[in-house]
């Protein structure tokens, strides 16, 4: 019988999971377990609203105090996990042993760090993953202030909209041929150079960092153009890694992720995972996605099949990025195209690129035109 269930991370998958246990009556003990001294929170609008003062830390919660009372919820706040024994159905954390029937592992992602010989004796280079790195880049987010965006995915993306929005100078240097070459199509990626190039970033593409080092209170970087600037900050978004120590320290399989079966499984069958830190077979490749819709969903099926469902877990994935006054939706997973095609959408300044693999539609990316998104989304079965 499953009495108590011990949820490590409290980010949008644990939080998920927590709260689906009680919507589906399981009156046993919860725990969920955070790493971060602040309630469950939304992640997406760290980079978007919250940087620009526009969402308040309040607003920024998924719920208040007063929600895990209610749902006997013992959340756990600055009490990360810091070791798991299978063998005795125990989590060690920072305080305490707690031991559990079922235990879900939602650790999620960790920001890809720049070299640490490039970092060392340099302040002024930030990674946007967390509230904490939010608060500590706001203050930068001024008119004048000359920042360096390294990356140019959706994150650096982000950032580089937000800092322009409050009159920084923004340069961002993308080490690959073009900005969004993971991750979208020539189209898509040509739609946002051409708007960040509009309000004034210096978009650098197959140009890498090369090195920094401190200049007095700013920081000089040398870049792989042979150029070289001065900023105030450094802000890094060049990917992220899943959050796996515990797992791997308890025997559990990973493989750029936590394994998990059809049903949110992992290799030790009274252990489960969820959200960014999970990988799973999807039409016979392993994948991991990294989104919040997932986290959710994915999250919630564990939930379930805990209590006893067995349904398996078929992703719908979704995405979507806010920069200036676009917004991108995305539907699927364009992993494996071997086109893309581009279509101007109804209004004005909107763009749909779609995704195929022969004849088989994989995903599509739709630019200020959510009619063709909801579309999509039916015609991919999400």
């Amino acid at each position: 019988m499953t009495t108590r269930i011990v949820i490590i991370g409290a980010g949008q998958a644990g939080f998920a999971a927590a709260a689906k246990l009680r919507q589906q009556k399981f009156d046993g003990a919860i725990t969920l377990l955070g790493a971060e001294k602040v309630m469950p929170y939304q992640r997406p609008p760290l980079s978007k609203a919250y940087l620009l003062g526009k969402l308040s830390a309040e607003r920024l919660s998924l719920r208040n105090e007063a929600f895990y009372q209610q749902q006997g919820i013992d959340i756990r706040s600055d009490e990360p996990a810091v070791s798991i024994d299978g063998a005795r159905r125990t989590v060690e954390t920072s305080r305490s042993q707690i031991s559990y029937d079922h235990l879900v592992i939602a650790t999620g992602s960790n920001p890809v760090r720049l070299p640490a010989r490039m970092t060392e004796r340099v302040d002024g280079i930030f990674y946007l993953r967390s509230k904490a790195d939010a608060d500590r880049l706001q203050p930068l987010f001024i008119p004048g202030a000359r920042l360096l965006v390294v990356g140019g995915g959706y994150v650096g993306l982000e950032v580089a909209a937000a800092a322009r929005q409050v009159g920084a100078a923004v340069t961002l240097v993308e080490a690959a041929p073009r900005i969004l070459n993971r991750v979208a199509a020539e189209p898509t990626a040509t739609f946002f150079r051409e708007l960040h190039r509009s309000q004034g970033v210096d978009i650098r593409e197959g140009t890498g960092l090369i090195g920094l080092k401190a200049e007095g209170a700013a920081v000089a970087a040398a870049l792989g153009d042979g150029s070289s600037l001065s900023c105030d900050a450094v802000v890094v978004g060049i990917g992220v890694q899943p959050e796996t120590t515990l797992a791997m320290s308890a025997g559990i399989d990973t493989d750029n992720g936590i394994v998990v079966d059809q049903f949110g499984r992992t290799s030790d069958p009274t252990v489960w995972a969820a959200g960014d830190c999970a990988t799973f077979f999807h039409r016979g490749e392993l994948i991991r996605i990294e989104s919040v819709p997932h986290a959710i969903d994915q999250a919630e099926h564990v939930a379930r099949n805990i209590l006893g469902a067995e349904v398996p877990y078929c992703p719908r994935p979704w995405f979507w990025s806010d920069q200036y006054q676009t917004k991108l939706q995305i539907a699927g997973l364009n992993r494996g195209y071997d086109r893309a095609t581009a279509a101007a959408g109804a209004t004005e300044g909107s763009l749909t690129v779609s995704y195929l693999s022969g004849d088989r539609l994989l995903a599509v990316d739709c630019l200020n035109d959510p009619r063709s998104f909801m579309q999509a989304k039916r015609n991919l079965g999400l």
